[in-house]
């Protein structure tokens, strides 16, 4: 049974229930006042990257000249800011729905950004304009990374106050109460999403009293036909509305929700069911007059692409160099600190299922594999996937710092630049694990795996087997270049973190 009498004791609920002439007719909206912020923060960013770009480029007090515009004056500095910022808002950086999203937020920035400077590009060419190639090139990016880092920042902070009850918005879900107890609880167990369910309406329900959606821990009223959906909007004091179940509705009774809606400054949300589907994969087209969601494939092929490859190989032989001292020292602090050899060499199973040695600077003594299964069973564990110990006494004097940051995985780039990894992939695993696959999480074997993944950087092993095969899939599915790089900057602050390396 979906719904429940209203118990003798129930939680407080998440709003007051009020008779319509007494509510408000529009909620109060604290996107447009984020939105705000984001422009200010924005213009602050990109003054700077712009000033920066001319003190680096120039040097201090410099007036380069010929051209049209002089690349350090003060109107050609305006120019670019303006149309930068103008970009931005075309580009829907800043839309309520992307509000605290991540990737697509991000996504959205760099391409609004790539794309105002391709046109900034050919302007120039066609006018023949002599700004500084040079300028422009230092610019951009230091504009995009403070664009990206203030994003970043905003969002923490957006998260954080969603997480204390603040900034998010009250929903009305129309449809079955199965689908609408599955959503509550979904973006329940997920406050930094901003959407909070206060109500349920079915209106193909009779109700002569309010009802109370079965979802432990919170208080949401089922509403029915003896109300209208502006009564129910009102009472409830919805902000956005999601329809999960349009049978309910019917196509014309849909339509009419839709006009009812109007002048509410309410949103519409249609839920397609869809789970683990990234939006950049969901399109909307229309047959025959009416609308439908398409679904991109599986992006495998993608991801297994010559781009990524190459920026893979490029990647690791710029970190191999970079890191080359760390190497040297992990290296040595290994050989004097316990007996046998630098590197740990283990079988992995990599892309289609084809193993390969995967290379680790050894962190144990050289019997760790032979006392693992007894370990496990002191402890009351089974020898199963993802199966580690914390406090563990294999660690040699030297394995328990380089676990803790992960100092233990680098010399992976090696394998990065054989062409057996990724730097970003799901996290090669042993036969025996593999022999635990049904046919969901074989998909995972379909790229290269990497030294770091979207489970690394989601709990790491503090994550059971079944939420670690979820994010792999997920991230094996919905593959961009945007997502690679998001996840190698969450990687260093997972690293840093220390969380869950053990």
């Amino acid at each position: 049974m979906s719904v429940q009498q209203a118990p003798a004791a129930t939680p407080e609920p998440l709003v007051t229930l009020v008779e319509p002439d007494d509510a408000p007719t529009s909620p109060a909206r604290w996107a447009d006042a984020y939105a705000r912020r984001l422009v200010a923060t924005d213009a602050l960013v990109l003054v700077a990257a712009i000033t920066m770009g001319v003190f680096l480029r120039f040097g201090v007090g410099s007036q380069p000249r010929g051209g049209a515009f002089p690349v350090s004056s003060g109107a050609t500095a305006t120019f670019i800011a303006s149309g930068w910022l103008l970009a931005l808002h075309v580009g829907r950086t800043r839309h309520p729905s992307v509000l605290g999203t991540g990737v697509e937020e991000y996504r959205r920035v760099i391409r609004s950004s790539v794309t105002y400077f391709g046109v900034v590009a050919i302007v120039s060419l066609a006018l023949d304009l002599t700004w500084s190639r040079g300028y422009l090139a230092i610019t951009f990016p230091l504009g995009v990374l403070g664009l990206l880092a203030s994003r970043k920042v905003w969002r923490h902070l957006l998260h954080r106050r969603r997480r204390g009850g603040a900034m998010v918005s009250n929903a009305l879900v129309i449809g079955g109460m199965r689908s609408a107890a599955d959503i509550t609880r979904y973006l329940r167990a997920r406050p930094e999403s901003g959407v909070r369910v206060t109500g349920v309406w079915a209106p193909d329900r009779a109700s002569e009293r309010t009802e109370w959606l079965d979802v432990p821990d919170t208080f949401v009223p089922v509403l029915g036909a003896d109300r209208t959906l502006v009564e129910v909007v009102r009472l409830v004091e919805a902000e956005m509305v999601v329809v999960t179940d349009s049978e309910h509705l019917g196509h014309q009774g849909l339509k009419e929700l839709m006009w009812e809606l109007e002048g509410l400054g309410v949103d519409l949300r249609m839920s397609p069911n869809v789970v683990d589907v990234s939006g950049s994969r969901i399109q909307l087209s229309t047959v025959a007059g009416l609308p439908f969601l398409a679904v991109d494939e599986p992006s495998y092929r993608e991801a297994a692409s010559w781009p990524k490859r190459l920026i893979d190989r490029f990647g690791a032989g710029i970190a191999v160099l970079l890191l080359s001292p760390v190497l040297l020292t992990c290296a040595a602090a290994v050989a004097l600190t316990s007996r046998g050899p630098i590197l740990y060499r283990q079988e992995r199973i990599g892309l289609d299922g084809q193993p390969f040695q995967m290379l680790k600077f050894r962190s144990m003594h050289v019997d760790a594999d032979a006392r693992l299964a007894g370990l496990l069973d002191e402890r009351g564990l089974g020898v199963g996937p993802l199966a580690k110990l914390k406090d563990d006494p294999r660690l040699t004097p030297a394995g328990g710092l380089l676990r803790r940051f992960s100092l233990d995985e680098l010399p992976q780039l090696f394998n990065v630049l054989f062409g057996t990894m990724s730097l970003v992939g799901p996290r090669p695993q042993r036969q025996f694990e593999v022999d635990l696959y049904d046919h969901v999480a074989h998909r995972r074997l379909r790229v290269l795996p990497g030294m770091t993944g979207l489970w690394q950087v989601s709990g790491r092993s503090d994550l059971s087997w079944e939420d670690a095969i979820r994010l792999d899939n997920y991230y094996v599915e919905n593959w961009s270049m945007t997502a690679d790089l998001v996840i190698l900057w969450k990687t260093v602050r997972a690293v840093v973190a220390s969380e869950g390396a053990y």
